[in-house]
């Protein structure tokens, strides 16, 4: 996750100053992570391999989701 998310690395401007803000950031990425990127080991995305999903979620289905 740490080579993912530059948010963890304290010298870049992405770095949370607030906890609230890191865990937000933290809970997006596992969503694109398990529910939008497709894994090259698995060619689909690990929730669709643990039969949570049957779809590819897209970046719109994820921003939809934090209403």
């Amino acid at each position: 996750m740490r080579m993912h998310m530059r948010r963890f690395t304290r010298l870049t401007n992405a770095f949370s100053k607030k906890m609230e803000n890191h865990c937000y950031a933290i809970a997006l990425h596992f969503v694109y992570y398990n529910f939008a990127k497709i894994h090259k080991t698995l060619r689909v995305t690990p929730a669709m391999e643990a039969g949570l999903t049957k779809d590819v979620m897209t970046i719109e289905d994820i921003v939809r989701l934090a209403d």
